[in-house]
């Protein structure tokens, strides 16, 4: 089960009291027959305590389908901007400083993290889900908006990316929730993949459906139908693609409208069934545990800086002469590759329990050196490394599968280690701090916009500190330690 079981002074806690010693009743007089012999004694019901195992219905793969294909569609929406920069500068007038902060708007949209993790935890996933899926309809409806006025027209675009960003929170957080209420500790891993890698699948899809439907200014779009580069069919083209990023936020919600339940009807495992701590006393719980915070570090610098460096992908590698299609692919390869080797990771962490410390170091050591490698070819006239396709490709590509994979890993190894902590309190603490990184990172791109050789180095930088804290770092399994030891 691994090395660092927590001690039985932190265990006692998660274990249900013993049953209260039930009073020896005094003996009576045995009542004689009507010979003088003993009475024929009655039958008397025995109570039978039920097995502590718990039961799995076949409807949570389709509470699993709708909820990750909820948070595809928010990666999509969130990520719109970044791999046609070139082109919505053209129809829309934007800016540097605007894609940025198109971008930006989702770091900005975890402003009100902890009242979607309050809501979660007292109201359940239903509640919570409808009202993150009614802030995607609205913010991607005022975005197709027809409206003349190119100024006001900008506003509601920044508008609708305000209003998805807020809905991050839930489809960041709500993994490891959704995996603990439906899925029995053999499924929990996988679950928890699938749930959060497809938010960064969705990030994958605009960087393919974004510069194949959407012509560059500079012609570089492989289409025949968007042969032209005018302003007007670009702007047509970018209209499009809203207008069918709506109507499938809209479809989503319609299904989750119909039915999405907050939970099965018998628990799936003990964890699942068990008291959590308050909203209060989590907080403390949280605060107070360094090894939480060691964790929680070594997965908000390197997630965030990663995200933000992958929303404005193009705008890093358009000065080193890559076009906006090859950006838009090497981006969708490295997220689906990330997404592929995730839920493989997670699937493994199922079968094998108590690796998922050596599962990060091998995860982040790989990222180290790949962040190191992309760095050091965009940096040719000093290093002299040889800056082609294949390269940036490849150390891309290997940047994403690693970091992208160890964020069901991350989130299975936060709950394990402060359980009986909320799993979405938990979570949300994480990604709050994550996108707090990747919004100071965001904020400062703002201003030093003309030149990315810093931004890349924060790449390996991040990394390697992070791998640093996960090798200091004491692992336990506190909720799988329940599950184990009370349901045999």
């Amino acid at each position: 089960m691994g090395l660092g079981w927590s001690s039985a002074e932190e265990r006692q806690p998660l274990l249900p009291p013993p049953p209260p010693q039930q009073q020896q009743p005094q003996r009576r007089p045995q009542p004689r027959g009507p010979a003088g012999g003993p009475a024929v004694p009655t039958a008397v019901p025995v109570r039978r305590l039920a097995p502590l195992a718990g039961r799995v219905y076949g409807r949570r793969w389709l509470v699993l389908l709708l909820f990750s294909l909820l948070g595809f569609a928010q990666g999509l929406v969130w990520n719109s901007w970044g791999p046609i920069q070139n082109s919505a500068r053209l129809a829309f007038g934007f800016s540097g400083w605007d894609i940025a902060l198109l971008v930006f708007w989702g770091p900005i949209g975890f402003a009100p993290c902890f009242f979607f993790m309050w809501l979660m935890d007292k109201k359940g996933l239903r509640v919570t889900v409808l009202l993150t899926s009614s802030l995607m309809v609205l913010g991607t409806g005022l975005r197709c908006v027809p409206v003349s006025d190119l100024e006001i027209r900008k506003k509601l675009i920044h508008g609708g990316q305000l209003l998805n960003g807020l809905a991050g929170p839930t489809v960041m957080n709500a993994a490891p929730f959704l995996s603990t209420t439906w899925f029995s500790p053999d499924e929990r891993a996988t679950a928890t993949a699938i749930a959060s890698l497809l938010n960064y699948l969705g990030a994958a899809g605009a960087f393919l459906v974004g510069p194949l439907v959407v012509p560059s200014p500079n012609g570089t779009s492989h289409l025949p139908l968007v042969s032209q580069s005018n302003a007007e069919h670009i702007k047509d083209r970018i209209e499009a693609v809203l207008y069918a990023e709506f109507g499938m936020v809209s479809l989503i919600f319609s299904a989750a409208l119909a039915y999405f339940p907050s939970r099965p009807p018998f628990p799936p495992s003990v964890a699942a069934a068990s008291q959590r701590l308050s909203y209060r006393r989590s907080f403390c719980r949280l605060l107070s545990n360094f090894r939480f915070l060691m964790i929680a570090l070594a997965y908000a610098i390197p997630l965030g800086v990663f995200s933000g460096w992958s929303g404005v992908l193009d705008l890093i590698l358009t000065p080193v002469h890559v076009s906006q299609v090859d950006a838009g692919w090497i981006g969708f390869w490295s997220i689906v590759g990330g997404c592929v080797v995730g839920i493989a990771m997670a699937r493994f962490a199922d079968f094998i329990r108590g690796m998922l410390k050596f599962i990060l170091l091998l995860l982040l050591s790989g990222a180290t050196l790949a962040s190191t490698w992309f760095t050091l070819t965009c940096l040719t006239s000093v290093t002299h490394l040889p800056l082609t396709t294949a390269t940036l490709y490849t150390s891309c590509i290997l940047l994403g599968i690693f970091l992208n994979s160890s964020v069901p890993i991350f989130f299975e190894l936060f709950v394990e280690t402060v359980y009986p902590v909320p799993e979405g309190i938990t979570c949300g603490v994480v990604t709050f701090l994550s996108n707090v990184f990747m919004g100071v990172l965001l904020f400062f791109l703002t201003f030093y916009h003309t030149e990315f050789s810093w931004f890349n180095w924060c790449l390996p930088g991040s990394c390697l500190l992070s791998l640093l804290l996960i090798l200091c770092f004491r692992e336990s399994y506190d909720r799988l330690y329940l599950d184990v030891v009370v349901s045999v």
